[in-house]
């Protein structure tokens, strides 16, 4: 999912672990979709030079992202910059990203109040899969991420993964048990028959 200066409802968040170690986040978006959450949110002091808007816009990042690495708030962004134009660009250096990564929880409100907001999220760290997934209303500009072995997986599909396998173990059970139980009851009901012929 790529943006397009004229698609405000369309953004990209990417963290990226460069080849030093370092970890980079940046959040593509149509300069329209940043002026409107700027005008919403600092409503009552609106700029007036793109030097002040571009203050805004990162204030406004840093109060509306929220990464946590194995479940913990030790995560901080660098000061920050805008490169501003049609498809405006918003780069942190962030800190604070375990080497022994686990878990990645992340809550992107960046442009919750555009109308149909919707952001892809790249994930790409040295070694690990890039993969993508997508942040919108449905699941509240928030997902929860594990590592597994070299990759980054969906800890809700995860979990709905596993509840379906429950599901179907209990079905293939509960098969079985309901075919031994015929089984034996024809058995029971033959021999009682031989054994009425035996007596009469």
């Amino acid at each position: 999912m790529w943006v397009r200066a004229h698609q405000p409802d369309m953004s990209t968040t990417m963290l990226v672990e460069q080849e030093n170690g370092v970890w980079v986040l940046q959040i593509s978006a149509s300069l329209t979709a940043f002026q409107q959450e700027v005008k919403i949110h600092f409503a009552d002091t609106p700029y007036k030079t793109p030097e002040e808007f571009q203050s805004m816009v990162l204030e406004h990042v840093k109060n509306t992202l929220s990464l946590r690495v194995n479940g913990v708030d030790k995560v901080s962004f660098s000061r920050g910059i805008v490169k501003l134009g049609h498809e405006t660009r918003v780069i942190f250096e962030v800190f604070g990203i375990s080497e022994d990564l686990q878990k990645i929880d992340i809550i992107n409100n960046v442009f919750k109040d555009v109308f149909k907001s919707q952001s892809a999220l790249v994930i790409s760290k040295n070694g690990f899969d890039k993969k993508q997934f997508v942040l919108n209303n449905e699941n509240e500009h928030s997902i929860n991420l594990l590592v597994e072995k070299n990759s980054f997986v969906n800890a809700k599909m995860e979990d709905s993964e596993t509840v379906g396998n429950l599901l179907k173990a209990g079905a293939i059970t509960l098969s079985i048990v309901v075919f031994i139980g015929l089984l034996l009851f024809r058995y029971d009901s033959k021999e009682h028959k031989i054994l009425s012929a035996l007596l009469n």
